[in-house]
């Protein structure tokens, strides 16, 4: 993706953290001669060559993993907060603009089978039902239940570049970015106090 030096975040720690908090991804790629895109959770990964992967897996109904094998290159695409800044909180005439973080992933992509779907299904499960009440075990999971599994495709993808943009008004000096953060908070939409939120974390 275009992304501005000003934009650019290249902090490795900080890409890492984001794609475990924002895992609800898009995984892109070309199916049947077009373009196709499925809303997963993606996981990020240590493999056992200590390499860092992600990990998913879909339904064997979507055509789209027919094409992994032919053609292994995906792009993986994860989105943080976002919102729009209106340029009346500016102290000058400007124009209005949006805020946002994001993630593209490159890599390629090859299908799991046998225990590698199971661990990968354990692990999602376990991450996503940590803070219930009642939380579910795959190892609790019926016979029947589990035939379910035969369903899905799983796979992994191995990471060769990975793009990250955080813009959040870092062309403001400090007094309207300090007042974009003000405007933001009073919005009461979750999606602006969660940028507000980033803007005070990294604010000048």
């Amino acid at each position: 993706m275009y992304i501005p030096d000003l934009y650019k975040n290249e902090d490795k720690e900080s890409i890492q953290k984001f794609l475990k908090e924002n895992a609800f991804g898009i995984l892109i790629n070309q199916t049947n001669g077009k373009l196709w895109a499925t809303h997963i959770p993606l996981e990020l990964e240590i493999n056992k060559e200590g390499e860092e992967v992600l990990h998913g897996h879909i339904a064997k109904e979507n055509p789209q993993w027919t094409a992994f094998q032919t053609n292994d290159q995906v792009l993986a695409v994860f989105t943080g907060p976002h919102s729009y800044i209106s340029s009346s909180w500016y102290d000058h005439e400007n124009v209005p603009t949006w805020n946002y973080s994001a993630v593209h992933v490159y890599g390629k992509i090859k299908i799991i089978k046998g225990d590698a779907v199971i661990d990968s299904l354990t692990k999602l499960v376990d991450k996503y039902e940590q803070n219930s009440k009642c939380p579910v075990r795959v190892a609790d999971f019926s016979k029947k239940t589990m035939l379910q599994t035969r369903g899905i495709v799983a796979f992994e993808i191995k990471i060769e570049e990975i793009q990250a943009q955080n813009k959040m008004s870092q062309n403001r000096d400090a007094k309207n970015y300090s007042n974009i953060i003000l405007e933001l908070e009073k919005t009461e939409n979750p999606q602006s106090i969660a940028v507000a939120k980033e803007m005070t974390k990294n604010k000048k």
